[in-house]
């Protein structure tokens, strides 16, 4: 039976070293500050976004946040970005995806002042993550290699099969596996004969968003298993992207859906506005 990477105690761990530097911050006068922009009125938009404002005053960082009507436009969407890269007490801007249709999010992303851009989704903070000289890591993919690291599980020299491309996760991810020495391979929906690659995975990433997708025939045995995924089921609970109940006798360790990879993904975020706060002080990070 595969150990399960508990990302609720990791996370916690994470948030604390913030809420330390925060408060060593705050000893200098400096106030770390989060902007968070939703538009429209997505139920699940609408979670995330509380819950990264609890883990703000968890920790001690400024939040505000800007809940728009789903009719806003484009150009007051950018407007709105660009008065808060020029507001001093805001370090980082985020974004909540999904935005209603019709707006342009590339457009909105290459907006972002990259030193504010805390998801890490500006071309230049992408052109940093590949050439291994980032200040900022996307949270999801961030989180990732902190539940490995925590874990005591060694990238150098494994097989890491991720699945899925999006800018979002799968490239970041993939590329994160790279610096850290792990030979990669990247499989998407054109990927042939996508059992067999996934069977030969030391390390096991699925960021997919399909319930079920990854099978016990998928899987190694002792392989490290990671799911992205955040799904529901034909019963409608949370679910991810693996066959939990057949993964876990197969794999060495395994993330739970909900717990594991999810609560990394805001402590990332919170660990990203310190930086950033730092980055724009003139603090070494």
């Amino acid at each position: 039976m595969a150990e399960i990477m508990d990302g609720k105690a990791v996370s916690a761990k994470v948030k604390a070293q913030a809420a330390e530097e925060v408060a060593r911050l705050k000893e200098q006068g400096i106030i770390p500050g989060l902007a968070v922009v939703i538009v429209g009125d997505d139920p699940a938009s609408r979670i995330y976004v509380n819950n990264k404002k609890k883990a703000c005053q968890a920790v001690g960082i400024y939040s505000e946040e800007y809940a728009l009507p789903a009719d806003t436009s484009q150009e007051e969407l950018l407007e709105l970005v660009r008065k808060l890269n020029q507001e001093p007490k805001i370090h980082g801007i985020l974004v909540q995806s999904p935005l209603p249709e019709g707006l342009d999010e590339a457009a909105l992303v290459e907006t972002v002042d990259p030193i504010k851009d805390v998801d890490a989704f500006h071309a230049y903070n992408v052109g940093k993550i590949m050439q291994g000289t980032y200040s900022f890591l996307p949270c999801t993919p961030a989180g990732v290699m902190e539940l490995l690291r925590s874990s005591g599980i060694e990238v150098c020299g494994k097989h890491c099969v991720v699945i899925g491309r999006s800018d979002i996760v799968g490239k970041p991810m993939a590329m994160l596996l790279l610096h850290a020495h792990g030979t990669v391979t990247i499989c998407h929906s054109r990927t042939q004969n996508l059992k067999e690659i996934c069977r030969r995975a030391d390390i096991l990433v699925s960021a997919v968003g399909k319930a079920g997708f990854v099978t016990g025939d998928m899987i190694q045995p002792g392989a490290v298993v990671i799911d992205v995924g955040m799904n529901r089921d034909s019963q409608g609970r949370l679910c991810g992207d693996v066959d939990f109940g057949q993964a876990e006798k197969l794999a060495s360790y395994i993330t739970p859906v909900p717990g594991g990879v999810g609560p990394m993904t805001i402590a990332m975020l919170m660990k990203n506005t310190v930086t950033a706060a730092k980055l724009q002080n003139g603090i070494q990070p």
